[in-house]
Protein backbone atom coordinates (compact mmCIF):
# COMPACT_ATOMS: atom_id res chain seq x y z
CA UNK A 1 0.00 0.00 0.00
CA UNK A 2 1.25 3.37 -1.28
CA UNK A 3 1.32 6.42 1.47
CA UNK A 4 -0.93 7.48 -1.52
CA UNK A 5 -3.60 4.72 -0.37
CA UNK A 6 -2.74 4.17 3.00
CA UNK A 7 -6.04 5.17 5.27
CA UNK A 8 -5.32 7.15 8.09
CA UNK A 9 -4.85 5.58 11.05
CA UNK A 10 -7.84 5.34 13.98
CA UNK A 11 -7.41 5.75 17.88
CA UNK A 12 -7.22 1.88 18.92
CA UNK A 13 -8.60 0.46 21.78
CA UNK A 14 -8.40 -2.94 23.13
CA UNK A 15 -11.24 -4.11 25.44
CA UNK A 16 -10.09 -6.86 27.37
CA UNK A 17 -13.26 -8.64 29.52
CA UNK A 18 -13.12 -10.46 32.87
CA UNK A 19 -14.92 -13.38 34.18
CA UNK A 20 -17.75 -15.65 33.08
CA UNK A 21 -18.44 -14.13 29.79
CA UNK A 22 -17.14 -13.66 26.97
CA UNK A 23 -16.09 -10.04 24.77
CA UNK A 24 -19.21 -9.95 22.80
CA UNK A 25 -21.66 -9.84 25.72
CA UNK A 26 -19.31 -7.69 28.00
CA UNK A 27 -19.05 -4.86 25.59
CA UNK A 28 -22.19 -5.15 23.91
CA UNK A 29 -22.69 -1.58 24.82
CA UNK A 30 -19.57 -0.39 23.39
CA UNK A 31 -20.25 -0.87 19.59
CA UNK A 32 -21.16 2.46 19.48
CA UNK A 33 -17.56 3.54 19.67
CA UNK A 34 -16.37 1.91 16.96
CA UNK A 35 -17.46 4.65 15.14
CA UNK A 36 -15.16 6.83 16.42
CA UNK A 37 -11.96 4.03 17.52
CA UNK A 38 -10.97 0.88 16.28
CA UNK A 39 -12.30 -1.38 18.41
CA UNK A 40 -10.29 -4.46 19.64
CA UNK A 41 -11.89 -7.42 21.62
CA UNK A 42 -10.80 -10.20 21.57
CA UNK A 43 -12.09 -13.28 23.27
CA UNK A 44 -9.81 -14.63 26.23
CA UNK A 45 -8.61 -18.02 26.15
CA UNK A 46 -11.42 -20.71 27.53
CA UNK A 47 -14.35 -18.31 26.82
CA UNK A 48 -16.88 -19.66 24.07
CA UNK A 49 -16.42 -19.81 21.21
CA UNK A 50 -13.42 -21.19 22.14
CA UNK A 51 -13.21 -24.75 24.05
CA UNK A 52 -12.72 -25.18 28.21
CA UNK A 53 -8.94 -24.78 29.64
CA UNK A 54 -7.58 -25.94 32.60
CA UNK A 55 -6.25 -23.20 34.30
CA UNK A 56 -6.57 -19.12 34.20
CA UNK A 57 -4.32 -17.22 35.45
CA UNK A 58 -3.91 -13.35 35.63
CA UNK A 59 -0.14 -13.39 35.22
CA UNK A 60 -0.79 -15.77 32.16
CA UNK A 61 -3.20 -13.60 30.84
CA UNK A 62 -0.88 -10.84 30.60
CA UNK A 63 1.61 -12.10 28.59
CA UNK A 64 -1.84 -13.59 26.09
CA UNK A 65 -2.93 -10.13 25.52
CA UNK A 66 0.46 -8.78 24.15
CA UNK A 67 -0.03 -10.10 20.65
CA UNK A 68 -2.61 -7.59 20.90
CA UNK A 69 -0.78 -4.36 21.64
CA UNK A 70 0.61 -2.02 18.73
CA UNK A 71 1.94 0.98 19.62
CA UNK A 72 -0.27 3.91 20.52
CA UNK A 73 -2.49 1.53 22.27
CA UNK A 74 -5.26 2.54 24.76
CA UNK A 75 -5.63 -0.60 27.06
CA UNK A 76 -9.39 -1.31 28.82
CA UNK A 77 -9.65 -3.97 31.29
CA UNK A 78 -12.78 -5.07 33.03
CA UNK A 79 -12.71 -6.83 36.39
CA UNK A 80 -10.15 -10.32 36.15
CA UNK A 81 -9.51 -8.30 33.02
CA UNK A 82 -8.43 -5.30 34.39
CA UNK A 83 -6.31 -7.44 36.27
CA UNK A 84 -4.33 -8.81 34.12
CA UNK A 85 -4.61 -5.65 32.01
CA UNK A 86 -2.44 -3.89 34.91
CA UNK A 87 -0.09 -6.77 34.71
CA UNK A 88 -0.07 -6.34 30.93
CA UNK A 89 0.21 -2.52 31.11
CA UNK A 90 3.46 -2.87 33.04
CA UNK A 91 5.27 -5.37 31.08
CA UNK A 92 4.65 -3.17 27.87
CA UNK A 93 3.80 0.18 28.92
CA UNK A 94 6.13 1.33 25.63
CA UNK A 95 3.12 0.53 23.75
CA UNK A 96 0.07 2.02 25.95
CA UNK A 97 -1.12 5.81 25.25
CA UNK A 98 -3.66 5.30 28.02
CA UNK A 99 -4.81 2.73 30.85
CA UNK A 100 -8.42 2.07 31.74
CA UNK A 101 -9.35 -0.57 34.71
CA UNK A 102 -13.12 -0.76 35.67
CA UNK A 103 -13.17 -2.88 39.32
CA UNK A 104 -10.24 -5.06 38.67
CA UNK A 105 -10.76 -7.60 41.84
CA UNK A 106 -6.94 -7.58 42.97
CA UNK A 107 -8.30 -6.97 46.55
CA UNK A 108 -5.11 -8.07 48.34
CA UNK A 109 -4.12 -4.56 47.79
CA UNK A 110 -7.06 -3.10 50.04
CA UNK A 111 -6.32 -5.80 52.81
CA UNK A 112 -6.66 -4.84 55.99
CA UNK A 113 -9.57 -3.06 56.04
CA UNK A 114 -12.23 -4.91 57.22
CA UNK A 115 -14.82 -4.72 54.80
CA UNK A 116 -12.30 -6.12 52.32
CA UNK A 117 -10.76 -9.07 54.62
CA UNK A 118 -14.40 -10.23 55.45
CA UNK A 119 -15.35 -10.23 51.85
CA UNK A 120 -11.78 -11.94 51.06
CA UNK A 121 -12.71 -14.59 53.39
CA UNK A 122 -16.15 -14.70 51.96
CA UNK A 123 -14.81 -15.46 48.27
CA UNK A 124 -11.79 -18.34 49.61
CA UNK A 125 -15.20 -19.95 51.56
CA UNK A 126 -16.76 -20.02 48.11
CA UNK A 127 -14.02 -21.16 46.18
CA UNK A 128 -13.29 -23.80 48.90
CA UNK A 129 -16.32 -25.65 48.42
CA UNK A 130 -15.75 -29.47 48.15
CA UNK A 131 -18.63 -29.99 46.32
CA UNK A 132 -19.02 -27.45 43.04
CA UNK A 133 -21.46 -27.64 40.79
CA UNK A 134 -21.26 -24.66 37.70
CA UNK A 135 -24.84 -23.14 38.38
CA UNK A 136 -24.79 -23.04 41.89
CA UNK A 137 -21.00 -21.65 41.82
CA UNK A 138 -21.65 -19.39 39.44
CA UNK A 139 -25.26 -18.16 41.23
CA UNK A 140 -22.68 -17.41 44.75
CA UNK A 141 -20.30 -15.44 42.75
CA UNK A 142 -22.49 -13.46 41.17
CA UNK A 143 -24.27 -12.55 44.05
CA UNK A 144 -20.87 -12.23 45.95
CA UNK A 145 -19.58 -9.30 43.58
CA UNK A 146 -22.56 -7.08 42.95
CA UNK A 147 -23.25 -8.82 39.25
CA UNK A 148 -27.17 -9.50 38.33
CA UNK A 149 -28.23 -12.83 37.97
CA UNK A 150 -29.92 -14.23 34.94
CA UNK A 151 -33.42 -15.95 35.54
CA UNK A 152 -33.93 -19.05 34.65
CA UNK A 153 -31.74 -21.98 33.63
CA UNK A 154 -28.03 -20.85 32.32
CA UNK A 155 -27.09 -21.28 28.95
CA UNK A 156 -24.20 -23.57 28.12
CA UNK A 157 -21.75 -20.19 27.90
CA UNK A 158 -22.86 -18.98 30.81
CA UNK A 159 -22.21 -22.69 32.52
CA UNK A 160 -18.59 -22.48 30.29
CA UNK A 161 -17.94 -19.43 31.81
CA UNK A 162 -19.10 -20.69 35.65
CA UNK A 163 -16.55 -23.85 34.14
CA UNK A 164 -13.52 -20.67 33.93
CA UNK A 165 -14.60 -19.24 36.84
CA UNK A 166 -13.67 -22.18 39.53
CA UNK A 167 -10.61 -22.94 38.01
CA UNK A 168 -9.12 -19.28 37.78
CA UNK A 169 -6.32 -17.86 40.33
CA UNK A 170 -7.69 -15.83 42.80
CA UNK A 171 -7.09 -11.87 41.94
CA UNK A 172 -6.33 -11.40 45.77
CA UNK A 173 -3.09 -12.85 45.61
CA UNK A 174 -2.29 -10.25 42.98
CA UNK A 175 0.87 -8.55 43.96
CA UNK A 176 0.51 -5.50 41.36
CA UNK A 177 3.19 -3.92 39.76
CA UNK A 178 2.63 -0.20 41.20
CA UNK A 179 6.10 1.27 40.44
CA UNK A 180 6.75 0.25 37.12
CA UNK A 181 2.87 1.38 36.52
CA UNK A 182 3.13 4.98 38.39
CA UNK A 183 6.42 5.45 36.34
CA UNK A 184 5.08 5.27 33.05
CA UNK A 185 3.80 8.26 31.53
CA UNK A 186 0.54 7.10 30.12
CA UNK A 187 -2.47 8.56 31.69
CA UNK A 188 -4.58 6.04 33.86
CA UNK A 189 -8.34 5.81 34.83
CA UNK A 190 -9.57 3.86 37.26
CA UNK A 191 -13.70 3.57 37.08
CA UNK A 192 -16.26 1.88 39.80
CA UNK A 193 -19.60 0.93 40.10
CA UNK A 194 -21.05 2.30 43.27
CA UNK A 195 -22.10 -0.58 44.55
CA UNK A 196 -19.74 -2.53 46.90
CA UNK A 197 -17.06 -1.10 49.09
CA UNK A 198 -14.94 -3.28 48.69
CA UNK A 199 -14.49 -2.60 45.19
CA UNK A 200 -14.33 1.27 46.02
CA UNK A 201 -11.76 0.07 48.31
CA UNK A 202 -9.79 -1.32 45.75
CA UNK A 203 -10.01 1.51 43.56
CA UNK A 204 -8.91 4.16 45.74
CA UNK A 205 -5.77 2.32 46.38
CA UNK A 206 -5.43 2.04 42.82
CA UNK A 207 -6.60 5.65 42.12
CA UNK A 208 -3.84 6.80 44.54
CA UNK A 209 -0.35 4.37 43.75
CA UNK A 210 -1.13 5.03 40.01
CA UNK A 211 -1.64 8.84 40.30
CA UNK A 212 -5.29 7.81 38.51
CA UNK A 213 -7.91 9.70 37.18
CA UNK A 214 -10.60 8.43 39.62
CA UNK A 215 -14.94 7.81 38.07
CA UNK A 216 -17.48 6.53 40.01
CA UNK A 217 -20.69 5.27 37.31
CA UNK A 218 -23.61 3.85 39.51
CA UNK A 219 -26.37 1.82 37.95
CA UNK A 220 -25.00 -1.46 36.72
CA UNK A 221 -23.05 -2.83 39.64
CA UNK A 222 -20.21 -4.77 39.03
CA UNK A 223 -20.81 -5.15 35.04
CA UNK A 224 -20.25 -0.50 34.32
CA UNK A 225 -19.72 -0.99 30.61
CA UNK A 226 -23.66 -2.25 30.36
CA UNK A 227 -24.12 1.51 31.15
CA UNK A 228 -23.47 1.95 27.84
CA UNK A 229 -23.69 5.81 26.87
CA UNK A 230 -22.54 7.44 30.25
CA UNK A 231 -19.23 4.22 30.31
CA UNK A 232 -19.06 5.27 26.63
CA UNK A 233 -18.61 9.42 27.04
CA UNK A 234 -16.34 8.90 29.80
CA UNK A 235 -13.90 6.53 28.02
CA UNK A 236 -14.22 8.71 24.63
CA UNK A 237 -13.22 11.57 26.74
CA UNK A 238 -10.69 9.67 28.38
CA UNK A 239 -9.05 8.38 25.37
CA UNK A 240 -9.21 11.86 23.29
CA UNK A 241 -7.52 14.22 25.83
CA UNK A 242 -4.76 11.05 26.42
CA UNK A 243 -3.88 11.68 22.25
CA UNK A 244 -4.15 15.29 22.66
CA UNK A 245 -1.29 14.62 25.88
CA UNK A 246 0.87 12.31 23.13
CA UNK A 247 0.26 14.83 20.11
CA UNK A 248 1.41 17.42 22.92
CA UNK A 249 -1.79 19.28 21.93
CA UNK A 250 -3.65 21.58 25.00
CA UNK A 251 -6.29 19.46 26.89
CA UNK A 252 -9.38 21.04 24.82
CA UNK A 253 -11.29 17.42 24.91
CA UNK A 254 -12.09 17.61 28.68
CA UNK A 255 -15.37 18.11 29.90
CA UNK A 256 -14.72 18.40 33.93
Amino acid sequence: MTPETRMETRTRLLLVHGSVVNAELTWNAQKPLAERFEIVAPNRRGFPPGPDVERVDFEDEAVWLEQFLEPGTHLVGHSYGGVASLFAAARQPELLRSLTVIEPPAFGIARGRPEVDDFVARIEAHWGQEEREPESFLRGFLSLVGSSIPPGNFTPELLQGARMLMVERSPAEAVIPFDELAAAPFPKLVVSGAHSPVFDAVCDVLEERLGAERAVLPGAGHSVPRLGGPFNELLADFVERAEAQAAGKPDATSTA
